[in-house]
């Protein structure tokens, strides 16, 4: 079989997102280049102890948060998918929804209100430790935010790639009567362990590139980030070329650290068969019913609290009069026409990208990876280690002079909502996708089913949920 012709338009389609993501970037790039040459000294006066202080904390925070926020999230994304049906579960997908639409600043208050010096546990808090409640601002405030944010994500993916496990393998399992054990090693980890690399790679990225909760849980300079050092470096300082230097470095310590977790996984996108049976999963024993549920219900506490918390004080406020200001009905409607335009931007790219990285992979088959095929694979991850002020920063003096920025405001926050959502996009989409292929592409090639009639017909019934 010889899939991914060089006239594949799926690889078309792919290389016009990577074009696409590309010239945002570099074009942000150019423009602080640009600005930053005309006083260079920003790039030597970057590397001093102040630097080496601020990097090795981001990495600290980045990997601990990883760490709680994977970890945990195997686990519940497992007892999730042992148990398929039970009331209330579709209620908690969509909460664990909710953290990602969330504004960062809205969770931080959120969090406050619960685990602050004056927050809902305050007191209990004071009565284990014996004294007055400090709060937890600093590494401990960061970790929790980022938990927060980041477990239902991970969870959300991990369960995900459970759901690619061919049925006929649940199948065989349940005629087998495999236990519990047997079945995590030798059904459910090679799905977990080939996401693992991905997920855990995605929420370093978010971690390391955290800016409103440090800024509003870290407590002070002893909790700077990378992040939080570029945006004092254009806000305060106006240092483009300072602002570029960190900028490299950071993308430059994310690089290593993703390309580390990726050797841990392994490339995986379930069978080739069609299916001859309903999914079936094993049945649970109680011991581990109870473990389940507890471990569903305590992730579930962790999730809904602070968001709890925050509608109980939004509760106080005179939320009528806000709803009738023309300027708050004004934002809503903005704020949704350019989320609908940034998200359909989004999952265009995200598919583009998906479909030519599979083309690619289909016509390499044996041998090593071209530039191309892994810039479709992982290249749209690293945008979230660009800040969000770099690229508006960048595009900002780069059109300064040729056009009027303001104008055209509204189509570079399309943009980069759409570019900075790509990662997540590709995680929820791919695993579907590369197991419809792994199904179908034969059957495909032997049609000459292709283009629209390919996705509508073979594609689309895989991705629509």
């Amino acid at each position: 079989m010889h899939n991914g012709y060089p006239s594949d338009p799926r690889v078309t389609a792919g290389t016009i997102a990577l074009a696409a993501v590309a010239l945002l970037i570099g074009g942000a790039f150019a423009g602080l280049i640009v600005e930053g040459a005309r006083d260079p000294s920003g790039v030597a006066s970057a590397f001093d102890s102040y630097l080496f202080r601020v990097a090795r904390f981001t990495l600290w925070q980045a990997l601990l948060s990883t760490l709680l926020s994977v970890v945990p999230a195997l686990l519940v994304a497992r007892a999730l998918s042992r148990h398929p049906r039970f009331f209330g579960r579709g209620l908690i997908l969509q909460l664990f929804a909710v953290p990602l639409a969330l504004p960062a600043i809205v969770a931080a208050l959120g969090i406050l209100a619960l685990y602050g010096r004056a927050g809902y546990f305050a007191g209990v808090f004071s009565a284990i430790g014996g004294q007055g409640w400090p709060g937890i601002y600093g590494l401990s405030g960061i970790l929790v935010a980022h938990v927060f944010f980041n477990l239902p994500l991970a969870t959300r993916l991990f369960l995900e790639a459970l759901a690619t496990v061919p049925a006929d393998q649940w199948r065989l399992a349940s005629q087998l009567g495999m236990g519990a054990r047997p079945a995590f090693r030798l059904i459910e980890w090679p799905a977990l362990r080939a996401a693992l690399p991905g997920v855990a790679g995605l929420v370093f990225m978010l971690c390391i590139t955290s800016f409103t909760i440090v800024l509003t849980l870290g407590g002070g300079p002893g909790a700077t980030t990378l992040e939080v050092a570029i945006y004092q470096a254009l806000r305060f300082d106006f240092d483009p070329a300072r602002a570029v230097t960190l900028t490299v470095l950071q993308i430059a310590l994310t690089f290593v650290v993703v390309l580390a977790l990726m050797r841990l996984g392994a490339n995986t996108v379930g069978d080739a068969n069609l299916p001859v049976a309903s999914r079936r999963y094993l049945s649970a024993g109680a011991a581990e019913t109870v473990l389940n549920a507890a471990l569903i219900i305590l992730a579930l506490l962790f999730v809904a609290g602070p968001m709890a918390a925050t509608v109980t004080s939004g509760l106080g406020a005179d939320l009528g009069r806000l709803a009738g200001e023309s300027a708050v009905q004004q934002a809503t409607l903005t704020s949704g026409v350019l989320a609908l335009l940034a998200a359909l931007l989004s999952v265009a790219l995200s598919l583009s990208l998906v479909m030519a990285r599979r083309a690619l992979a289909l016509r390499r088959r044996v041998g090593a990876r071209t530039l191309l095929e892994y810039a479709t694979d992982t290249g749209a991850g690293f945008v979230l280690v660009v800040p969000p002020v770099v690229i508006g920063a960048g595009w900002f003096l780069l059109l300064r002079s040729v056009s009027d920025v303001f104008a055209i405001a509204p189509v570079m926050v399309v943009a980069v909502n759409a570019v900075m959502a790509m990662p997540f996009a590709i995680r929820a989409i791919r695993p579907g996708y590369d197991a419809a292929s792994e199904r179908h592409e034969r059957l495909c090639l032997l049609l000459g089913i292709s283009g629209w009639n390919r996705f509508r017909l073979v594609d689309w019934p895989s991705l629509r949920r």
